[in-house]
């Protein structure tokens, strides 16, 4: 085996062992949401058994029904993720691209917001929604979440932006464009990729929240990382059902991965050529 090979054989090695342990939990979740309470809490852990669909069966068709709290993630979520991107595209679009005053201390504050705990910002929210009667409301959690997505989304998306070059945009102004044509036919496309990278980690971020779901939920609305707790209380735990559970929560996360990953993979190394689009 020459040297060549052997350091390829070495980095695929090393590559494996990282790719096991990274996927150890999801692989052990699946595997006990196959198996029934007394398999899970087996010592030493059976590595044989026999699959059973009945986790499965329970938590979507049982008493305790999860398909409520999935359809709640899923209307927060996109909910979500259709709201900021339409406002972080154009905000985005106005601090790479235009010239107006106050342009720093803009984008200075809206990296502010980033810096907040969310712990101490918690109860201030739920005061000002209790107020206005949408605690437990679609679109409370979803205005909660805006105000951490919308930031995180705009500054993602400002260095995409940036990286289209000025002539772009002088070209179309010439043949008579507006500015928002412009945005719409000639921008947008360019950063599509971005947008791709963007979308996902907005969804993702909405998807797994927990903090506030828990303190701003209730039985009305109750997204699945809440619903998760129902299997837990101080008398046992369903390791069983809480691994079905944990399974169904990945799925949509995973889907969506696999329909953008072109645009994901494209996204994530477009910065790497710099269009020469910064003024």
């Amino acid at each position: 085996m020459t040297a060549k090979r052997l350091r390829v054989f070495a980095l695929l090695a090393i590559s494996m062992v990282f790719l096991l342990a990274w996927a150890f939990p999801i692989i052990w979740s699946v595997l006990n949401s196959l198996k029934t309470d007394s398999d899970v809490l087996a010592y030493p852990p059976k590595l044989v058994f026999t699959p059973t669909w009945e986790a499965y069966r329970d938590v979507l068709f049982g008493s305790g029904s999860i398909l409520p709290n999935l359809l709640s993630s899923v209307i927060i979520s996109v909910g979500t993720t259709i709201v900021t991107m339409l406002m972080a595209v154009p905000a985005a679009y106005a601090l790479a691209r235009l010239r107006f005053r106050g342009k720093k201390f803009a984008g200075f504050y809206v990296l502010a917001t980033q810096m907040l705990p969310p712990v101490g910002i918690i109860i201030p929210y739920f005061l000002v929604l209790r107020n206005i009667g949408w605690i437990d409301t679609y679109q409370g959690i979803i205005l909660i979440y805006l105000s951490f997505s919308l930031p995180f989304a705009i500054w993602l998306l400002v260095s995409y932006f940036e990286d289209i070059p000025f002539e772009m945009e002088e070209a179309a102004y010439l043949d008579g464009a507006s500015r928002l044509k412009t945005l719409w036919r000639i921008i947008i496309p360019q950063v599509r990729g971005g947008i791709a990278v963007t979308v996902v980690f907005v969804f993702l971020n909405a998807w797994n929240e927990f903090l506030f779901a828990v303190v701003l939920s209730g039985n009305t609305v109750r997204p699945v990382t809440v619903a998760m707790f129902n299997f837990v209380s101080v008398e046992q735990t369903l390791w069983a059902k809480l691994a079905a559970v944990s399974v169904l929560a990945m799925l949509p996360v995973v889907v969506l991965g696999v329909v953008a990953q072109k645009h994901i993979v494209k996204g994530l190394t477009v910065g790497a050529v710099k269009g020469g689009g910064r003024r």
